[in-house]
């Protein structure tokens, strides 16, 4: 099994970590940044929104499990895809969302499931999602405290007010790609 790579910025990582690490062929989310420089990669930095960052998690997945695809729909299914720079109470460049491809395959894959999606009106609005080639980019891991956030966090109101929410659509939509073990 050759794992590959997904990185998605929609929003908070919090919430994206927390609705992707419960997908069966995910074996590991790590919340970061990534379009800035090394210097500037840091919450205090980021959260200003003057560095270029984007919060984003880097999903490693199986592929005989789980389709590129199918973390895609996800993807666009638990953020929204149509605002520019913000998602829900969160504004600033650091929460725009926005895709980081690893290969052609991947780039093609993108645009097929954004053009189907706006052809089926899925949102009111066009889809305003970034698509970067990942070459062009580093991702940094984000600080300790930041990972597995809504596990460790469940009952602080961020998590009940935004994430639990998330995790609700994600059920009640892809109940299928749901792991077992994973305990949402």
């Amino acid at each position: 099994m050759e794992l590959q790579y997904a990185i998605f910025a929609g929003g908070c990582f919090w919430c994206t970590e927390a609705v992707f690490k419960n997908l069966i062929g995910v074996k590991q989310v790590t919340p970061g940044y990534i379009g800035g420089t090394p210097e500037t990669a840091t919450y205090e930095m980021v959260s200003s929104g003057t560095t270029g960052h984007v919060e984003a998690i880097r999903i490693m997945f199986d592929p005989t499990q789980i389709t590129y695809r199918d973390l895609l729909h996800v993807f666009f299914y638990t953020h929204n895809p149509t605002t520019l720079n913000k998602q829900g109470a969160d504004t600033g460049t650091q929460y725009r969302s926005a895709i980081y491809y690893a290969s052609l395959e991947q780039k093609e894959c993108i645009t097929q499931v954004m053009d189907e999606l706006q052809r089926e009106g899925i949102f009111d609005n066009p889809i305003v999602t970034e698509v970067h080639a990942l070459d062009a980019f580093e991702f940094f891991d984000a600080e300790q405290y930041h990972h597995d956030y809504f596990e460790s966090n469940p009952q602080k109101p961020y998590c009940q007010i935004v994430i639990f929410p998330k995790i609700q659509k994600l059920r009640a939509k892809f109940s299928h790609l749901l792991s077992d073990d994973r305990g949402i």
